[in-house]
């Protein structure tokens, strides 16, 4: 049996994007007859046969320390075990496979900064990051995997996030394989989600006629909130008044409900919240939209599709590498421009248009099953092994 050891600060399968994803291969490794440990300061009991090791971290302590000792604390007490595979997340130095969720932090800082829209305030934020001792401890943790020798097998879970590591790290392209993010195909497909269609748009307000656009993120403003609402104003503003935005997620803070209330189009966005299953939501939308500053490869990009939504997102999204730009979705540019969101947008309001769209959404997002995902990263675990092995 082969044993391997996984790092996350929080395992739980009903928390972000790289959390629950690890909860879910750790479930399909011991589906397959590894021995699974978890190191972490928070686990879920899921999955109930992993054996989890907590890392303690006193809450007091700044975070940019509480990186530090994660990593060091991960480092010293996985050397006094015996593993066959140590997998990295991002958040720790020892390791023999690596896959970043994140991508080149210093890549994402800056082109996330462009949330702000004044210049001046992007600059002051760059510049409160750029002298923070948490972007240069996280800066450093990050780098880990690119200082080991032998070098750990690198995993991209994009195209975008492969060239950004081989541009930042100066590594060759050989040595990074692409594994892109997997969804559920059995819950996330058109057929099974069609039977869900029908009560949400009735209290929405929306017939069958108007178009539904889904956007969904916790963190509103770095997916791109103000753009979309800008876009949705400039449709409203030239005569398009059949479709609404659906936000489900985040609620809206002060100076987004001020931008709404200026650009009068309270009547046009649908705040819902949190929600327990994204299923009903694909089910009831026509489209979905993510002008985000910047993902790794955003996973409701891949549900959308694989549910049969066309999806518009920018270039610095990962998940961007699956859309063929006009035949099943639309990648703008970054930062996100209102206008050009605008005019993506309206084409996805032609039912004829979309309805060709969407059965070329759905064939591009069911390629990237959770299954195939597993099968790919198994492959490279025990290559890992092998390697290991002949240390």
């Amino acid at each position: 049996m082969k044993k391997i050891a996984l790092a996350m600060e929080k395992f739980s399968r009903y928390a972000g994007g790289a959390e629950s994803y690890s909860v879910a291969l750790a479930s399909t490794l011991i589906k397959k007859g590894w021995d699974v440990h978890l190191y972490g300061e928070v686990w879920d009991n899921e999955p109930k046969e992993a054996v989890f090791h907590k890392i303690h971290i006193p809450k007091f302590l700044p975070a940019w320390l509480k990186l530090l000792l994660f990593a060091w604390k991960h480092k010293k007490m996985v050397r006094q075990e015996h593993y066959d595979v140590l997998m990295g997340f991002g958040n720790t130095i020892y390791m023999n496979v690596y896959q970043s969720h994140g991508g080149v932090h210093q890549y994402s800082s800056a082109r996330m900064s462009y949330a702000e829209s004044k210049v001046w305030r992007r600059i002051i934020k760059r510049l409160v990051i750029i002298f923070s001792l948490k972007y240069w401890t996280r800066a450093w943790i990050e780098s880990a995997p690119f200082r080991i020798n032998p070098r750990p097998k690198i995993i991209a879970i994009s195209h975008m996030i492969k060239n950004d590591m081989e541009s930042f790290f100066h590594t060759n392209t050989d040595e990074i394989e692409i594994v892109y993010n997997g969804v559920d195909i059995n819950r996330f497909n058109n057929s099974i989600l069609q039977s869900f269609r029908g009560s949400l748009r009735n209290q929405w307000g929306l017939s069958e006629k108007d178009t539904a656009f889904l956007f969904a993120s916790y963190e509103l403003k770095k997916k791109g909130i103000e753009p979309l609402m800008e876009a949705a104003a400039k449709l409203k503003k030239d005569g398009n008044e059949a479709f609404k935005i659906i936000v489900v997620g985040g609620q809206p803070y002060s100076s987004l409900k001020r931008l709404i209330a200026h650009l009068d189009i309270e009547d046009t966005v649908v705040f819902v919240g949190r929600v327990k299953s994204m299923g009903e939501y694909y089910a009831n939308s026509d489209a979905f939209v993510l002008p985000t500053y910047y993902d790794a490869c955003s996973l409701v990009v891949i549900e959308a599709m694989a549910s049969g939504l066309p999806a518009i997102t920018t270039i610095y999204n990962g998940a961007a590498g699956i859309i063929d730009d006009g035949a099943n979705g639309y990648i703008i540019s970054h930062p996100p421009d209102a206008s050009e969101l605008a005019d993506k947008m309206y084409l996805l309001m032609d039912k004829k248009r979309i309805k060709n769209i969407s059965r070329e959404a759905a064939l591009a997002g069911q390629k990237y099953s959770a299954e195939r995902n597993h099968k790919e990263i198994m492959r490279v675990l025990d290559e890992a092994v092998k390697l290991k092995n002949h240390l």
